[in-house]
């Protein structure tokens, strides 16, 4: 849990929110608190996903030296006064802005440092604080009780619309972050090497590695009949199949992308993960991506953010 001085650094009114967050009171379908729990819960249920190629699952370590599933749940616990305070800020706010902008950005970067300091210096989930956070903010401003087109809505201000949820956090994503420093990171730098969007085009564009692959994907393999660890690897093989993902790049370039999205294609064409040729498929793909010292980070991302669209459209049903 977050210390006493990010809470402060945070914005104070943050420390009831956090009592909710605990447990310690009911919440709200979609409070600031719930919001924030169901975001450390789709974090949490991502990296608990097994068999996944070469990422961190139950198994082990995958590609990553430095990381675990103990390390990712602690960088997900420790990630939830973070989402607390996204939501509360864009509802508070009500609207895209560059001013919302760069008030998410500081919270970013402030989560980013507990982050680090909960894995002890590992990137367990940067690019998860953008793309989840950024759908926690349009939560909130979808869902803000101020919004009379949401009053007015057939269902009532609760009802949650998943498409355009996406569409809210890709117009704050679109407004520059005029505070932030020049970025070298890892997925920066293979995104001007290999000149794809990486994680900020797909916020831009609203997401449709998530929305428009992830979820029907997902759908698709719980209509067949699959049970759910299974259907969840299929959606992660489809995002992986199609999306220019900057981890794959970094860690082996255009071999290591190339692998990552014939691998997963050969596992669906073959029938998925639940098939026996799938499996023999999925081994051969998390082979390949090892020995590339390679991981499909950036789809590991999405697939978090699947999860967590998909835990609000279940909600939203069962309240209808």
């Amino acid at each position: 849990m977050a210390s006493a001085a990010v809470l402060e650094r945070l914005d104070a009114p943050l420390a009831s929110v956090l009592r909710d967050a605990c447990g310690t009171s009911p919440v709200a379908p979609f409070s600031d608190a719930r919001l924030a729990r169901d975001a450390i819960t789709a974090l949490i249920d991502e990296a608990e996903l097994t068999p996944k190629p070469a990422l961190v699952d139950r198994r082990g370590s995958g590609a990553h030296r430095d990381l675990d599933l103990a390390i990712m749940r602690r960088s997900a616990h420790a990630l939830e006064p973070t989402f607390a305070a996204l939501a509360r800020t864009a509802r508070r706010r009500g609207e895209p802005s560059a001013l919302l902008r760069a008030e998410l950005a500081q919270i970013g970067r402030a989560g980013e440092q507990e982050m680090m300091q909960a894995t002890g210096g590992s990137n367990a989930h940067r690019g998860a604080i953008w793309i989840i956070g950024l759908l926690v903010a349009g939560v909130a401003l979808e869902t803000a009780s101020s919004s009379s087109m949401r009053a007015h809505r057939p269902g009532g201000p609760n009802r949650v619309d998943t498409s355009r949820i996406c569409t809210l956090a890709a117009q704050i994503a679109c407004f520059p972050d005029r505070f932030a420093a020049s970025s070298d990171s890892h997925g920066e730098r293979a995104r001007r090497r290999y000149q794809v969007g990486g994680a900020r085009r797909e916020a831009q564009d609203g997401f449709p590695h998530a929305l428009d692959v992830g979820l029907p994907a997902l759908h698709a393999a719980r209509a067949r009949g699959l049970d759910e660890n299974a259907a969840r690897i299929d959606a992660l093989l489809a995002i992986m199949s199609t999306l220019d993902d900057t981890c794959l790049l970094h860690r082996a370039g255009l071999a290591g992308l190339h692998a990552g999205q014939r691998g997963a294609r050969r596992v669906l064409d073959a029938g998925g993960s639940s098939t026996a040729a799938g499996r023999v498929a999925l081994d051969a793909l998390e082979r390949e991506l090892l020995s590339l010292n390679a991981s499909p980070g950036g789809a590991a991302d999405l697939l978090a953010a699947t999860l967590f669209l998909d835990m609000l459209a279940h909600r939203d049903a069962s309240r209808s």
